[in-house]
């Protein structure tokens, strides 16, 4: 899976090139629904294709894309209060806590 997101490079009244982006989100899937009311737009493999292609211009033909990832397609654990601080970059931070869901 990978987040759906939009960019865009322009420039600034005063010439700079500035290229900004956004990860597109939607009502949260019901395993996200107790942590947050809203989840990033999840793409499957099967629809990095479409997403990408940069002659679909049409909302319609991707609307089906903003759906909630599908819960059953997901798995949830608790993790390190390590994940809190960006210094620590360690595989330690995505090992499951014990007891976990």
């Amino acid at each position: 899976m990978a987040f759906a997101g939009i960019w865009d490079s322009w420039k600034s009244p005063d010439g700079e090139s500035i290229e900004t982006f956004a990860i597109l989100t939607t009502t949260a899937n019901s395993l996200m629904a107790p942590l947050h009311d809203r989840m990033p737009v999840l793409l499957h493999p099967t629809e990095f294709e479409l997403w990408l292609d940069r002659s679909t211009n049409n909302p319609e033909k991707l609307r089906r894309l903003y759906q909630p990832y599908p819960s059953e397609l997901m798995r949830e654990w608790e993790v390190t209060t390590l994940v809190n601080n960006p210094d620590n970059e360690s595989p330690d931070t995505v090992v499951p806590v014990r007891g976990t869901i």
